[in-house]
């Protein structure tokens, strides 16, 4: 007896189903790829928008870490400390603005007249020990260093003002810092449930060592911006001040900054003599040395230890990529990812070891 019709024995069958065993697992590899290229790619897309997202996340890291601190010596709620260290920043740039806005805004327009009169100089000098420049190449350069600072001196004359990723970084990272824990829990709440605590071990190693990276980075801001603008005035440095508070900052960008700073203040340094310049010279080297032998090696000790050359490399890709931020954020980036790596191969080798203890 026939069983029915050859078009019911295979309704249950699907036009697009691989029959071939090797097939499916070579289609499903594909697929895998795919997914993989397709998130590179939207990563991509949207970098900018994740870069602000992660400079948020060192922001509400300083506020954390103030927070934190005041807790030492003051027993109150977190949100009542965050909002003191809020009030106490805002405080600060208030005082900014009044005691030194006006100074500081006409000392930055001056700047890029002294750097271009100073490389017009530097010029006139290689082409008498018979060093061909070309003019073109050199504006093209100086333009590049200028455009490299551009951000910071502007964000010194106005005041961080109409910077809109600086406000979203800003309002962002106020919002993860009143409310961390909350932040935590969204994110875990994507996060399979087995992988769960290793995704929150992983996370307070990070925030642990961000905090102390941040910490050590602000303390080397003051404490270079400060000696730099002491230095500089007791000899008369034209522009002192900025001097110092461009060297603070631009210390938040590791090796590169340090150079752009002290370019900037050796040519500024030459406007006003020879022996100026020198001295500008030595107060360049000595402020490096104190903080290359002094300052980092007591924060390396706190916080992860980074090759010299890797971040260079990363803060060069980064800059490339992001421009001023990524060259700021890289270092902390890097520090991320480094302790995501040892979070997890210490989590392999305590595998390993129960496995052989097991044994």
């Amino acid at each position: 007896m026939s069983a029915g019709p050859p078009e019911a024995e295979d309704m249950g069958a699907s036009p697009t189903r691989i029959e071939s065993t090797r097939l499916r697992f070579e289609a499903a590899r594909a697929l895998v790829w795919a997914s993989v290229i397709g998130l590179v790619v939207l990563a991509i897309y949207i970098s900018q928008s994740l870069l602000v997202i992660f400079g948020a996340l060192v922001f509400g890291a300083m506020i954390d870490g103030g927070a934190r601190l005041l807790g030492r010596v003051l027993k109150i709620g977190r949100s009542w400390r965050v909002a003191i260290v809020l009030l106490l920043t805002v405080a600060f740039f208030i005082w900014l603005v009044i005691f030194a806005g006006a100074q500081l805004a006409e000392e930055a327009a001056e700047f890029p007249q002294i750097v271009t009169k100073q490389a017009g100089e530097l010029l006139a000098l290689l082409r008498q020990h018979g060093i061909a420049v070309n003019t073109s190449d050199l504006q093209s350069m100086a333009g590049n260093l200028m455009s490299g600072v551009g951000s910071v001196t502007r964000a010194i004359g106005g005041l961080f003002g109409g910077l809109t990723t600086l406000l979203l970084i800003v309002i962002i990272g106020i919002y993860l810092a009143f409310d961390p824990r909350a932040y935590e829990r969204g994110v875990a709440w994507m996060v399979p449930e087995d992988y769960r605590p290793a995704f929150f071990d992983t996370l307070s190693h990070q925030a642990y060592t961000m905090r102390r990276l941040l910490a050590g980075r602000l303390l080397g801001m003051v404490i270079e911006g400060v000696f730099t603008w002491a230095m500089l005035a007791i000899y008369g440095v034209p522009m002192a001040v900025l001097l110092g508070l461009l060297t603070g900052l631009l210390v938040f960008i590791p090796n590169v900054g340090a150079i752009i700073s002290g370019v900037l203040m050796v040519l500024v340094g030459f406007s006003g003599g020879t022996e100026m310049g020198l001295y500008t010279i030595f107060v360049y080297l000595l402020v490096q040395n104190f903080d290359g032998y002094v300052i980092i090696p007591m924060i390396a000790k706190k916080t992860v230890d980074l090759a010299p050359a890797l971040v260079l490399s990363a803060q060069l890709v980064f800059g490339v990529l992001f421009g001023i931020l990524g060259l700021a954020l890289a270092d902390p980036l890097l520090a991320m990812i480094k302790v995501g790596l040892e979070r997890r191969a210490a989590r392999i080798d305590q595998h390993d070891a129960m496995e052989a203890e097991a044994g």
